[in-house]
């Protein structure tokens, strides 16, 4: 089944609880058409994500329910019949489950008795496009136009279905009669009607009239979520210092918690469990929703963003065992494409020491677009690029991870180490230095970490292709542990999903990213490290986005293949894992098996 996305407010919205009387006076004026309905992601129930301005043809109608409302359950057969007639002119039905407690098996209930396996049916659990747009019933639908994403009409489908009443047939047809002068260029006679059916549960947010305060509620929100990165030297765009500064971003705010680009965290939620996991409730987000659609009010109290913030950390997991950084400062170029740098680095052990974590701190963050960490020795494993051992990556959002107790990475007494670096051009002349932190286990550990992957390096992704589908596996001979899963494609990424093939047949979903973010090269450590049999695969699938479509495109009508330059792609699905210890011995036996 495929689902879409959602749509956001066209004007300031309404909420179960009263707003501000400033609010509501605005709320009485005829403002549709005065503000763009901000763009959304929303993921399907396959996992599948949707854009509302990737949305195709010249209008789009959001119907909006949740299982077992009687209202929308009768307004289903008016919604097909409305597809039929209109989806040949252009125009797209998405209906959009805004219950927040309806789980699966709900809704592939209903699904399966209101016939909907074909529709696009998109999930919207935190409920942030339905009170970006004000909606506060079941069975309302708000018509968007394409062209300049302003909304044409927002009501009820007809006049014939109110709470505890139905008309033997419709007097008036509100939405048909809407998109019938909508297609005709003609202007829409009723944009707005009363819509009817059951009342939404927002979440319960503090503070007068329903808005949240900004001193008690929104600040330290953003100190606990945001701040870290948004802050002086660090790497947000802008520093949320203050009520000012996060009031001229706060309409940005909301269209990024719509379209789900921050917090930068982004796995399906209904497919694996991750240890790192970061980002907003559903009652945080409605917090931020309710005090950007009051106009973000200062308020009183004093400000907690305006505080002084403890300095940023050297070490995010503290007090290092040794530090490493390329031996001479790097210089930048204002303009043009670098090729990628191997930097030999000297290596600060004389003996073999195993290592529980990595860590990297890029020294200059605008033009740092990955390190990777290789190092050479005899006889070591080589993926056949000829660079030895992967023993670390880092690219922007990256985070270190320690290994469990009992696991870690080797490294040898005399190891070479490289440190790759792909510098990217910023306008301006520039330096770096990056470190490395590595921090130390007392020994040898019964478990050897290694740095994975799975990736297929044939690719051939056609011009134009909005859905390229690529694969790539990965034999476990021997049983063993994975602890974290790092998906990696360039800027025609679109989705990237991880599943565990076991001998017994059974196919397991560790990790599916259903909108891959080339700017977020994110590692997801499992909540529970995942135990694998010999002879299980991994099997990594993913699909690129070739198409105009795509904002990050760098061109649409080159046929791409595997490259090391941005333009170019990969497909890579890296994984850290370590292998079962091999069995002891028993006590007494000999090499020849003979006491």
């Amino acid at each position: 089944m495929n689902l879409p996305s959602l749509l956001f407010p066209v004007r300031v919205r309404s909420f179960h609880l009263p707003l501000m009387a400033a609010v509501v006076a605005l709320w009485a004026a005829p403002v549709f058409g005065a503000r763009e309905v901000p763009n959304f992601n929303l993921l399907d129930v396959a996992g599948h994500n949707h854009e509302l301005q990737r949305a195709e043809g010249k209008a789009v109608v959001l119907f909006f329910t949740g299982t077992g409302c009687p209202i929308a359950r009768k307004s289903i057969p008016k919604l097909k019949s409305l597809n039929r007639r209109f989806g040949n002119e252009g125009v797209s039905f998405w209906i959009i489950n805004t219950y927040s407690e309806d789980t699966a098996h709900d809704i592939h209930r209903e699904l399966n008795e209101l016939g909907l396996h074909r529709a696009t049916y998109l999930l919207d659990p935190k409920q942030g496009v339905a009170l970006a747009l004000g909606v506060e019933r079941t069975a309302e639908v708000v018509v968007i136009g394409t062209q300049d994403w302003r909304v044409i009409y927002q009501g009820a489908i007809d006049d014939q279905l109110s709470e505890g009443a139905e008309r033997p047939a419709p007097q008036a047809r509100f939405l048909e009669t809407a998109l019938t002068e909508f297609l005709a260029g003609h202007p829409v006679t009723t944009a707005r009607t009363v819509a009817h059916g059951c009342r939404l549960t927002f979440a319960e947010t503090a503070g007068s009239e329903g808005v949240p305060s900004y001193a008690t509620d929104v600040a330290p929100l953003l100190l606990k979520n945001c701040v870290g990165c948004h802050r002086e030297g660090s790497i947000g765009p802008w520093a949320m210092d203050g009520h000012g500064r996060v009031k001229n971003n706060a309409r940005m705010i909301e269209e990024v918690l719509l379209t789900r680009r921050m917090p930068p965290w982004d796995p399906d939620p209904n497919r694996g469990h991750f240890a790192n996991g970061h980002g907003l409730s559903r009652g945080e987000t409605q917090i931020l929703q309710r005090w950007i659609a009051a106009g973000a009010p200062r308020g009183e109290g004093p400000d907690p963003l305006a505080a002084s913030l403890p300095p940023l950390e050297d070490w995010a997991l503290g007090q290092p065992g040794a530090v490493i950084r390329l031996p001479e400062v790097q210089q930048i170029p204002a303009t043009g494409v670098l090729e990628y740098r191997e930097i030999p680095v000297p290596s600060p052990f004389t003996n073999e020491v195993w290592i529980g974590a990595i860590d990297v701190k890029p020294g200059n963050r605008k033009i740092v677009h990955h390190v990777i960490l290789y190092a050479r020795w005899p006889g070591c494993p080589d993926d056949g690029s000829g660079k030895g051992v992967h023993l670390c990556g880092w690219a922007p959002g990256f985070r270190p991870m320690r290994f469990p107790e009992g696991v870690g990475k080797k490294l040898p007494a005399g190891a070479q180490l490289t440190m790759e670096m792909h510098y990217t051009t910023c306008g301006s002349a520039q330096t770096d230095q990056t470190e490395l932190a590595f921090y130390l286990l007392p020994g040898p550990q019964p478990r050897l970490a290694e740095t994975r992957q799975a990736a297929e390096l044939d690719l051939d992704i056609p011009p134009g292709s909005d859905e390229a589908r690529h694969s790539a596996t990965y034999a476990f001979e021997r049983a063993a542990t994975l602890y974290r899963l790092m998906p990696h494609m360039h800027k025609r990424g679109k989705w990237m999903r991880f599943e565990l093939l076991l001998p017994d047949g059974t196919r397991e979903t560790l990790l599916h990213v259903p909108r891959y973010d080339f700017k977020w090269q994110l590692g997801y450590q499992l909540a529970e490290p995942r135990h694998v049999p010999a002879g299980s695969w991994l099997l990594v699938t993913g699909a690129f986005d070739n198409s105009p479509a795509n904002p990050s495109n760098p061109d649409a009508t080159k046929r791409v293949h595997f490259g090391l330059q941005s333009w170019d792609e990969m497909f890579i699905g890296f994984f850290d894992a370590a292998d079962d210890p091999a069995p002891a011995k028993a006590a007494g036996a000999s090499a020849g098996g003979q006491p």
